[in-house]
């Protein structure tokens, strides 16, 4: 068995309209919905052949009510979550939830020094298939924006252990790959002014990226950059999902070239502070995109 510690587990989706988000990311990803709700609770949990992938949750009331906007939630997997929360603090990180029994395990929710959000949590109690990331329908890659790429990896080197990824000095001079253990997990790079917060984005392995994005568009998302070609055959898109969550999708696109160019982009306008995102969507046409994102080839 491999040891989880350090490794992303679980993501959460949570949104102003779980009926709608659970249609979209149905036709989008190919998600089914399972009912995971307790008497306290409501939960639903997103499935890809039948394995959990992420959970699904209305934003708190609270939430909205200080101007939260949905979002997607990537929890990293501790030993021992108090000692992991006294060590982020003492790395300059905050804690937005201190550790908290929940219904997938006891969690944290927490920031690094530049404000990028995610989650702890200490026995996950939902069976996740793991090392499975290649697969359709799963998260295949971790990638942050970061304020500054640099210090932003040494607080993460210090929390969860995590290494920094050999091979091309260039691409690692702007995009830096990181793993634990032998397991590369995502990449960091210095986020363009344009993007106003540091964040977590992650992205959804699909088999065709055409199919993915026209079903994105008929159902009212939004493609912020993209489609970009990736050294190894495969094409990425940054999106917005209809209630206003930044996510990615990563996959094959017959009959694409190199050529072929996004017709527009949507730039972001928003302020960023713990679990509040307050903003609007301003579609800006002929707008440079930010440098791509490499990575090595991928097992599929």
């Amino acid at each position: 068995m491999i040891a989880e510690q350090g490794h992303f587990v679980w993501y959460e989706l949570l949104t102003t309209d779980i009926a709608s988000a659970a249609a979209f990311y149905h036709q989008v990803l190919g998600w089914e919905v399972r009912d995971a709700s307790t008497a306290r609770f409501a939960y639903r949990v997103l499935t890809a052949d039948g394995a959990p992938v992420s959970g699904l949750m209305a934003l708190p009331p609270e939430g909205i009510a200080r101007g939260a906007a949905p979002r997607w939630a990537g929890y990293v997997a501790v030993d021992d979550l108090d000692a992991s929360v006294s060590r982020l603090t003492a790395l300059g990180g905050t804690v937005y939830v201190p550790p908290t029994a929940s219904n997938i395990g006891r969690i944290a929710i927490v920031a690094d020094p530049q404000t990028a959000t995610l989650a702890l949590v200490e026995g996950l109690t939902i069976a996740v298939p793991q090392r499975d990331r290649d697969r359709i329908g799963r998260v295949g890659w971790h990638e942050l924006l970061a304020a500054e790429r640099r210090q932003a990896f040494a607080f993460y080197e210090g929390l969860f252990g995590w290494q920094t990824v050999g091979g091309d000095a260039a691409l690692n001079d702007t995009y830096q790959l990181f793993a634990m253990g032998a397991d590369t997990l995502g990449g960091m790079f210095t986020k363009l002014p344009r993007a106003p917060f540091p964040f977590w984005l992650y992205y959804f392995n699909v088999a065709d990226l055409n199919v993915a994005l026209q079903h994105l568009a008929a159902l009212g998302g939004k493609v912020v950059q993209g489609p970009i070609e990736q050294p190894n055959g495969i094409w990425i898109a940054r999106c917005i999902d209809p209630q206003g969550a930044m996510f990615a999708v990563q996959g094959e696109r017959p009959g694409a070239t190199s050529a072929d160019a996004p017709p527009f982009e949507i730039g972001w306008a928003a302020e960023w502070g713990g679990f509040t995102s307050r903003g609007r969507m301003i579609e800006r046409r002929g707008s440079l995109p930010e440098p791509a994102a490499k990575r090595p080839p991928s097992k599929r």
